[in-house]
């Protein structure tokens, strides 16, 4: 007999004595506040301890110091069901994920499901399938209860408008990585942008030489034609454009500029200094592209903030920024900010033990991973000191009155 899950509720919940509290927006990056409430999952005040009511809170978080940023977003994963990859034949990816404080997840396509239908009846139905799979997944709390947002068919040859129609009624908002599949030309791939944009699903177009059997070379002319809302790994997923045309998409295009951990590292690099000194900085998002031949990379989002702080000279708070609050608006996501209304998807951090820096922000800039201390989803808390980064130098320890 069927047993119905019903979601854990947060509560009330106080988080006090924040170190340092990070936005996630990178125009003001940094709080001038030590205190947060939650409420039933949303953040419903954020201040000095003196403004924050903590009477009915079931539970109070101390950070002793430590801080408190949104839950790091990965723009570009591809997961196929459950918490399993066959890429690499590995259970247990997207948790170890959550360890490495990714509290959201988007699909660019479930390209590695063995078999997969490149039919249009076929794409369409594992697509509607995923989607559904990952939303029921959350209350189940398979995967750490990260939100995983699938079900992003790879675009093929031969479809129409009211198969972008049937997509949208039936709940996919996004689109795979275009240039995984058949379509590869700037005009074809243009017109099922249009139709995406038309019915509200995101496009995702795949930039740079071929990632898996199948895709193709996509260069800067068939992603300006194209005009996909995202230009995904803009340094390549492995391989990247020359340097020249990435400039030419970092200023011919108002689109995401996605940046992942599976690409090319010097791009990654140029192309965050390029952004910055066009002044589009918020464009900038970040991903891993994995599971990929690579393997899988639980701390792929933070090596991302910690490459592009140490080496590209982005302040670490903006760096933050860039895996929070750039991909939460250019994703169209509630999650990412930490501000009144938002989903309490939080992660705790410290400066690693033994780093040189002395806080978490000069340890970043120094090249060092931070410690993860406890990640919380929806205002629940989904796990405690991270089994996979390095030990933070602080923890918060968590009391009920």
């Amino acid at each position: 007999m069927a047993v119905e899950v019903r979601p854990e509720r947060s509560g009330k919940v106080l988080i006090k004595n924040i170190g340092l509290l990070l936005s996630g927006d990178i125009d003001h990056p940094i709080l001038d506040a030590d205190t947060v409430l939650i409420d039933e999952g949303l953040i419903t005040r954020v201040g000095r301890a003196a403004d924050c009511d903590p009477d009915g809170a079931q539970r109070i978080i101390d950070c002793h110091g430590s801080a408190l940023a949104p839950g790091l977003i990965d723009s570009h994963v591809h997961p196929v069901f459950g918490d399993w990859t066959p890429r690499q034949g590995q259970l247990g990816w997207i948790e170890s994920s959550l360890h490495g404080g990714v509290t959201t997840m988007i699909s660019a396509g479930e390209v590695h499901l063995p078999g997969r239908p490149r039919d249009i009846v076929g794409l369409k139905a594992l697509a509607i399938t995923a989607q559904r799979a990952f939303e029921n997944m959350r209350p189940l709390g398979v995967g750490g209860g990260v939100k995983v947002h699938a079900g992003a068919p790879v675009v093929e040859q031969g479809m129409v408008e009211s198969d972008f129609r049937d997509l949208a009624e039936a709940g996919v908002k996004l689109l795979g990585e275009i240039g995984l599949g058949s379509v590869k030309a700037g005009a074809e791939a243009a017109q099922m942008v249009r139709w995406a944009r038309q019915y509200g699903i995101q496009s995702t177009i795949h930039t740079g030489g071929p990632s898996i059997p199948g895709s193709g070379m996509i260069d800067k002319d068939v992603v300006l034609e194209a005009d996909a809302d995202i230009i995904g790994h803009v340094n390549g997923g492995h391989t990247a454009l020359p340097y020249e045309q990435v400039c030419a998409l970092c200023e011919g295009s108002s689109r995401a500029l996605e940046l992942v951990h599976n690409g090319n590292e010097r791009i990654a690099l140029l192309t965050a200094r390029h952004a910055i000194e066009l002044k589009c900085a918020h464009r900038i998002i970040l991903g891993t592209d994995g599971p990929a031949g690579s393997g899988v990379q639980p701390l792929g989002i933070l090596r991302m903030i910690a490459l592009l702080s140490s080496l590209a000279d982005v302040p670490a708070e903006i760096a933050f920024g860039f895996a929070t609050g750039n991909t939460a608006r250019m994703r169209n996501l509630a999650q990412g900010l930490i501000e009144i209304g938002r989903p309490a998807d939080l992660v705790f951090l410290d400066r690693a033990q033994h780093s040189a820096g002395r806080d978490l922000l000069e340890s970043v800039r120094l090249g060092d991973l931070p410690g993860v201390g406890m990640v919380m989803i929806d205002g629940i808390i989904k796990c405690q000191r991270s089994r996979n980064t390095p030990p933070a130098h602080q923890v918060p320890s968590v009391s009920t009155p």
